[in-house]
């Protein structure tokens, strides 16, 4: 007689499998709708300064160490650490996941469960390690969205538009891990219907029970966990910073920072997938309004996209189909 625990495990790596087949399409049609942005990001890293150009290589690579480090800091505080080496690669996988179906970081975050389970991680630390990065995110950003007003107030540009959208954002920024930590109280008590008939969503809900409740309400760690993920916008922003550079502009940390959070935040409640045309508007118009020539502004942004969503697109494919070995 068959092993029911087996039987599901095997049903839930089919579920994934088909999930992992989804983003990787999904990833493929967006590749193709944007050629024309590609190949303005081939244009862009031929005519850049090579300094600045790995400067800012090297800074988008960190984001991927701290991104993980933050993840090792759950695992650790649940006794399963890994080697930063072996979640590089997850790191990777579910940026591309995030970016091929970005609906709230859905595809993204059943991928990190399963690819760190793959890993030998028991499953209630990988749940745990999703939804401390999860509130620990939303935490950092809002954090920095309003050191971003403040610093622009303090500078007479906090305009009543920025003001309001800021104030949008924190609500959201509120919300989503409200709703996860709800998600996580709530167990495993039966999702209603409507819910059962959407796949990934079912998934995603399923798991989010999981986690141990001891992790997900260690404020120090939620703070350490924060703490990872403001280096990544920090590590955004000045690689923003160091685009500018690269096509011979001065270099302006705080101009940088502050387009970036202003784009970020409207690319998140924008209805635009990666919010792809929009963040490229925000962060041009704030970098001129800042005194930074309009056609540099655009072509570093540009040039920050290129580095942060066409240039880890083929790894992150790669990587998202490999076989998962655990360690």
């Amino acid at each position: 007689m068959a092993d029911p625990g087996e039987s599901r495990k095997q049903h839930d790596v089919g579920r994934t499998g088909w999930l992992v087949g989804l983003i990787a399409i999904a990833g493929l049609i967006g590749a193709v709708l944007h050629f024309g942005e590609i190949e303005r990001f081939a244009a862009m890293l031929r005519r850049a300064e090579p300094f600045w150009l790995l400067a800012a290589l090297a800074l988008q690579g960190s984001t991927y160490v701290e991104v993980s480090a933050g993840w090792n800091l759950v695992l650790a505080r649940a006794g399963a650490p890994r080697p930063l080496r072996r979640l590089l690669p997850v790191a990777l996988a579910k940026l591309f996941a995030d970016q091929a179906l970005p609906g709230a970081g859905m595809g993204g975050n059943v991928v990190l469960v399963a690819r760190l389970t793959a890993l030998g991680v028991p499953r209630s630390a990988a749940v745990a390690a999703l939804l401390v990065s999860l509130v620990g995110y939303y935490a950092a950003y809002a954090l920095l969205a309003l050191f971003m007003l403040l610093v622009l107030w303090l500078h007479g540009r906090a305009t009543p538009l920025l003001v309001g959208l800021v104030t949008a954002f924190l609500l959201v920024a509120l919300a989503i891990p409200s709703l996860a930590l709800w998600l996580r109280a709530r167990g495993s008590r039966p999702l209603p219907a409507w819910i059962e008939r959407l796949g990934p969503i079912r998934k995603l809900l399923e798991i989010m029970g999981e986690a141990p409740r001891d992790l997900v309400a260690d404020r120090r760690l939620i703070a350490r966990v924060a703490g990872c993920n403001a280096l990544v916008f920090l590590a955004d922003s000045l690689t923003l910073a160091a685009c500018l550079c690269a096509l011979g502009e001065p270099l302006l940390p705080a101009s940088a920072f502050i387009a970036l959070m202003t784009a970020s935040i409207v690319a998140t409640l924008g209805p635009i997938p990666m919010g792809l045309g929009s963040f490229e508007a925000t962060s041009t118009a704030m970098l001129g309004m800042l005194g930074v020539p309009i056609e540099p502004a655009l072509a570093a942004t540009l040039l920050l996209r290129g580095l942060t969503l066409w240039l880890p697109l083929v790894p992150g494919m790669i990587l998202l189909r490999a076989k998962r070995t655990p360690t």
